[in-house]
């Protein structure tokens, strides 16, 4: 079973939840470190912990056979934190998945590969896994979804190219992607993110 630090109501209390996944070389604990900043109050929180701190090994536009083995171990521990949460009878429009960098990638990747009406999938700075975009690994339709990227215009490890790839094929799978490229190199999580998130998601 995958290591799942949990916050905020219980599954049985809450009606909404949450999958915070951290970045690579990070923590579930340092993901959960943004729970204050977020509106979170009457959500379920669930973060699953990386295998030595990392999902997946090299970058996430590397060679797709390099990180096969590790990424599929990924989406498993996703799965399983997914199915907790179904278990609870909440229902998946009510359910967001959030990530930070390697996190964020993930989120995308494991949404897009489960295309349906979620709450919301966040996703600061990340983009689709893979060393190209491959629509046949992806399936379903969102239905509205909101989905938000956020990242610098010139981050060292997510291309705006990769960026605006994946939203354009999240909107063919019928998400309303927003996409925010600011104009800093900083591979951080910024306020107007948060803000945004807060005003658009999190409601």
């Amino acid at each position: 079973m995958p290591d799942i630090k949990k916050t905020g109501l219980s599954l049985t209390e809450a009606n909404k939840a949450i999958i915070m996944i951290h970045g690579r070389g990070a923590t579930a604990e340092s993901i959960l470190s943004l729970v204050p900043h977020l509106n979170l109050t009457d959500y379920a929180i669930l973060a699953p912990q990386a295998n030595r701190n990392s999902w997946y090994p090299f970058g996430f536009m590397a060679s797709d056979e390099g990180n096969k083995v590790a990424l599929e171990n990924s989406l498993q521990i996703l799965e399983e934190t997914w199915s907790k949460i179904k278990e609870a009878n909440i229902p998946t429009e009510n359910i967001i998945l959030l990530g930070f960098s390697q996190g964020a990638c993930l989120s995308l990747e494991f949404a897009a590969r489960h295309g349906q009406r979620f709450k919301g999938v966040v996703a600061f700075t990340g983009g689709l896994i893979g060393e190209k975009l491959r629509p046949e690994n992806y399936s379903g339709d969102f239905q509205g979804t909101p989905i938000f990227i956020g990242s610098s215009d010139r981050d060292f490890h997510v291309p705006a190219e990769r960026i605006d790839e994946s939203g354009k094929l999240l909107r063919k799978m019928g998400a309303e992607v927003t996409i925010k490229l600011f104009d800093d190199p900083d591979h951080t999580i910024r306020e107007e993110e948060i803000n945004w998130v807060n005003q658009n998601i999190f409601i």
